[in-house]
């Protein structure tokens, strides 16, 4: 068994998601047991400056350091302050936070013999909050970085839960959608066991058979961008999704919202608040206007391109609509988005991960903690087919730091 503190922050921006988890096994075998889950919220001077950044706004390389420093500074404080009360843990998975992503412009690999030229359209993202600096401020050997290997290799940084979703969620008599409600919304599609075509279940390569995620476009990042518009600054988001439920959404918006690129793109895909961030609401809000919508209104539309979209994603891009969708991430606390999915999908059964034993609000957390032994094991942490790139590769950077060798 090994303890391990699993740290993110999405897209969402809204905190620190830090899970301390007791990791037993490898793969096939794995099994986690959470034994603290806590979000620590960003300040709010800090959160403003991170989601100016994501919107575009230029920094210098000393302002760059200085965000950057802060990031850790708070990554490396929600790390001790979880484990405060138990057993101290042995290592860190810090995804960090995503401040840039640009993914690959090269959506269609033929073979895994491709070597990915890196004068040509390279993705690459971004993730502030440096684990060497985690790794100094708490004594624990940290790992960080984790997108930017699959990406040198040609793929897109992303997702990259989809096999940690496999280990601990699969069943063998249903296929499953696991829904990230986060930010931005991804999936992974998990065939049922029992259909794989390769019974030997002994490493990745076959563990993967089937398994496919990319990013559906966008969930809360539209939603938290209206809420705190409508209110005046006063809300960052629509608990429960109350305010959106008392609006009527407009059908023809969606339509036309739905037009964008992304959503026709094939997998492997992954987006950001780049597309789907402030620029973009701002173009909903003066479209929405010719309309004459109230706020509730639009709180409905913009939910209800989230449903749509990802309605539209499984419906073009699985090979069969799943059995059962399991929702995750902050939106599916949202009680309107979960009857609209639900409804949209019927009769797909929607439940959350934690209906089967896995936290919303820290799967995501628990994920890194997971890709973070897988790494310092020497087990490669992505799959090929979801993120694109040309092989499994080992994911993150270690960082130790001088207690360790000291």
């Amino acid at each position: 068994m090994t303890r391990v503190i699993g740290l993110i922050s999405g897209t969402s921006v809204d905190g620190i998601d830090a899970a301390l988890v007791d990791v037993v096994g490898s793969q096939t075998d794995l099994k986690v047991q959470l034994v603290a889950g806590k979000t620590f919220p960003y300040p709010p001077n800090l959160r403003s400056q991170i989601l100016s950044v994501c919107s575009g706004e230029a920094l210098s390389i000393a302002e760059l350091a200085e965000l950057d420093d802060a990031i850790a500074q708070e990554f490396a404080t929600a790390a001790l302050t979880i484990q405060a009360e138990y057993d101290s843990a042995e290592l860190i998975g810090s995804h960090g936070q995503t401040v840039y992503h640009r993914p690959s412009g090269n959506t269609e690999r033929s073979s895994y013999s491709v070597t990915p030229n890196p004068g040509s359209e390279m993705g690459y993202s971004l993730q502030l909050g440096r684990g060497a600096l985690i790794a100094q401020l708490t004594g624990i050997t940290t790992v960080s970085n984790f997108r930017s290997a699959d990406i040198a290799a040609g793929g897109q940084g992303a997702p990259l839960v989809p096999i940690v979703d496999a280990c601990l969620l699969a069943e063998s008599n249903r296929s499953l959608c696991i829904q990230n409600l986060g930010g931005i919304g991804n999936v992974t599609y998990l065939p049922a066991r029992g259909k794989r075509e390769n019974k030997d279940e002994s490493d990745i390569s076959s563990l993967g058979n089937g398994i496919l995620g990319w990013d559906t476009g966008p969930a809360n990042s539209l939603l938290d961008l209206a809420v705190e518009h409508f209110s005046g600054g006063t809300k960052i988001c629509d608990e429960g999704g109350a305010w959106a439920a008392q609006g009527t959404p407009c059908q023809a918006l969606v339509e036309d919202w739905l037009a964008e690129e992304f959503f026709r793109q094939p997998p492997p895909k992954s987006t950001g608040r780049e597309l789907f961030g402030v620029d973009y609401f701002g173009r909903c809000l003066v479209e929405s206007s010719a309309y004459d919508l109230s706020p509730a209104d639009v709180l409905a539309t913009l939910t209800e391109l989230t449903v749509a979209s990802i309605v539209h994603s499984y419906q073009t891009f699985l090979p069969t609509m799943p059995d059962r969708v399991l929702l995750c991430g902050g939106g599916s606390h949202n009680l309107y988005l979960k009857r609209r999915l639900q409804a949209q999908l019927h009769p797909v059964e929607v439940l959350t991960t934690s209906e089967a034993g896995l936290s919303v609000d820290f799967k995501e957390a628990i994920a890194f903690a997971v890709l973070a032994q897988w790494r310092v094991r020497g087990i490669p942490g992505n799959l090929p087919q979801v993120t694109g790139a040309i092989a499994p590769v080992l994911l993150g950077e270690i960082n130790s730091c001088w207690h360790s060798w000291a």
